[in-house]
């Protein structure tokens, strides 16, 4: 596999992955609306590093952190499930005139992108689906020729996410003046409620 089709299926795949609305996303779209575009995408990046250390254990095939991972499911699902409900519940309870506050305290960009990188990690079984893709492209873990690979499809699956998430954020940004303090009130509740119903979804599965 040449340099550039890896860095380009890496991209593709990264991309991929980050696009679909989920939790993660809609962090993104609330905090940008909040907070900033910069709030927005640097929660993305949160979710994009988190993806390429599991892209990256499985296309290196560490088993030993794979299986150890896999084998706490239980119990990150339940942190994840808890970390959902704690943020939906906050998110509903936001006001409008709280949001620039809690911008600029409660960790600022450090805490958007430390939340987004623990949610995205609170989900082991991201590495099967890495595993599976890299398998499908012919990357082994046991072929030297292949570790160089394996970086270079990490290395687009962040770039390509991070492309998304940057996309993302300023596109919602470009209208955030537009938000009327009643809207952004609205879009707390909504948004809240959500992350909520994510996060009892997530500890549902553990039964």
């Amino acid at each position: 596999m040449d340099t550039l089709p890896a860095l380009l299926k890496g991209l593709i795949i990264g991309f991929s992955i980050a696009a679909p609305v989920g939790p993660i996303g809609l962090l993104c779209i609330r905090r940008t609306l909040a907070d900033g575009p910069a709030h927005g995408f640097v929660s993305g990046l949160g979710a994009a590093s988190a993806d390429a250390v599991y892209g990256a254990i499985a296309g290196f095939g560490v088993v030993l952190i794979t299986d150890a991972l896999l084998g706490a499911q239980v119990a990150l699902k339940l942190v994840g499930g808890l970390m959902l409900l704690w943020l939906g519940w906050s998110t509903l309870r936001a006001r409008p005139a709280e949001c620039a506050a809690d911008a600029r305290g409660g960790g600022g960009l450090t805490g958007a992108y430390a939340s987004t990188f623990a949610l995205t990690l609170a989900n082991p079984a991201t590495i099967l689906s890495f595993a599976a893709v890299f398998g499908g492209l012919g990357v082994s873990a046991g072929d030297g020729s292949s570790t160089g690979v394996a970086a270079l499809l990490v290395a687009g699956v962040f770039t390509g996410s991070a492309m998304w998430w940057l996309g993302l954020s300023a596109s919602v940004g470009a209208f955030r003046r537009r938000v009327t303090p009643a809207a952004m009130l609205w879009i707390n509740r909504v948004s809240g409620a959500v992350l909520g119903v994510f996060g009892i979804a997530a500890l549902v599965s553990l039964l």
